[in-house]
């Protein structure tokens, strides 16, 4: 490897979560409706899925609807109703519009705030099941979805529910910027920052997701995810490898970089040497996102730069501009951040970098 100064001791670790897929997404969809019954269900459920595997009739969602909304119905009845809708719903794109158009969705959002655990899962569970057709999303704001689902994220007591609300909020967020500010103002992203740090394997990828679909729709959601938190166990996750979360962790990371506010948490929290080592030993596209990432917090900003360098950015990073597989993009990337390094005082990369880096982004 090429290299002007000392490269810095650290551990050498195989960072992909995915394999090195540079030309793929860091993000997949979020988990889907994963059904689990007790055995002696199992066969009843089955068949049960096969018929609404097929397409439903206007008819019979109708009186899944109306039984929805009978106050005289049981608790059994509307388990039953609500399990149905989620199901007819789960793999068939035709049952999910005629769903909606029945009117569905503000008796799913009620079940929301039921008393009963199986309830609340079955209208979270349908709601992210109808949220799949982009069509739906809109019915679903206008009918006052977002905090139910919120609610749901904080409170439903199965770790399903809380877990498909979120998939639910981060569909319901890529509806447009309005959406993705409306899910910020109601308290979403704290709650998935917590997701974050303490769910299970699928609850953090899926709260990982989230955050990056409401960060980079709404500037705004990028302040409240660093007040929130986020960037502590957003660096812990890149730090750890067996995660599977390093290239979510790190995407979410850089949409938070670009706020002042961003880049002094990532300081504070430790994150350089973090980015430093995904330079280094990352795959493709790892090393492209941190890169980037410390490209941000370098710009005008002297004692960044210091710290950087004293990492020991400058090394992978000359590899990496000479490097025959980079793409040429970060091989700019990497030539600008490396000229900011040896001069760390000069003036801002984006008062001073030559026109050819900025036609490069």
């Amino acid at each position: 490897m090429d290299s002007d100064a000392s490269v810095s001791p650290r551990r050498r670790s195989c960072y992909s979560d995915s394999g090195d897929s540079s030309c793929s997404e860091p993000f997949s969809e979020c988990g889907s409706d994963d059904l689990s019954f007790t055995p002696a269900a199992a066969a009843g459920i089955h068949r049960l899925l096969l018929s609404c595997a097929a397409e439903a009739s206007d008819g019979s969602i109708s009186s899944l609807v109306a039984e929805l909304e009978s106050p005289s119905a049981s608790v059994d009845s509307l388990r039953r109703a609500a399990m149905e809708l989620r199901l007819l719903a789960k793999h068939n794109p035709d049952n999910r519009i005629r769903i909606a158009a029945s009117g569905a969705v503000r008796p799913l959002v009620a079940l929301l705030s039921h008393a009963d655990p199986l309830l609340q899962e079955h209208g979270v569970t349908a709601l992210l099941n109808l949220s799949i057709c982009d069509e739906n999303k809109a019915l679903m704001v206008e009918a006052g979805a977002i905090r139910p689902l919120v609610r749901a994220l904080k409170s439903a007591a199965s770790p399903a529910a809380r877990e498909n609300a979120a998939c639910a909020l981060l569909r319901l967020s890529q509806l447009d910027g309005a959406a993705a500010a409306a899910v910020g103002r109601a308290g979403a992203i704290p709650l998935l920052v917590a997701l974050l740090e303490t769910g299970g394997p699928r609850g953090k990828k899926d709260a990982a997701t989230a955050l990056y679909a409401l960060c980079s729709g709404a500037r705004e959601n990028r302040l409240r995810a660093v007040e929130a938190g986020a960037v502590r166990p957003l660096l812990d996750l890149m730090s750890d490898p067996e995660s599977g979360m390093v290239d979510k962790a790190a995407y979410v990371l850089h949409s938070l970089v670009g706020l002042a506010e961003g880049r002094s948490a990532t300081v504070e929290e430790g994150g350089i040497p973090v980015l430093v080592e995904m330079v280094e030993v990352g795959t493709s596209r790892q090393k492209e996102i941190a890169t980037l990432s410390l490209l941000q917090i370098c710009d005008d900003n002297a004692a960044y730069r210091t710290m950087v360098a004293r990492e020991g950015a400058i090394p992978p990073l000359v590899a990496l501009s000479q490097s025959s597989s980079a793409r040429p993009k970060l091989k700019t990337k990497a030539e600008a951040l490396i000229e900011m390094l040896r001069q760390p005082r000069s003036g801002s990369l984006r008062a001073t970098r030559p026109a050819a880096i900025v036609a490069a982004e």
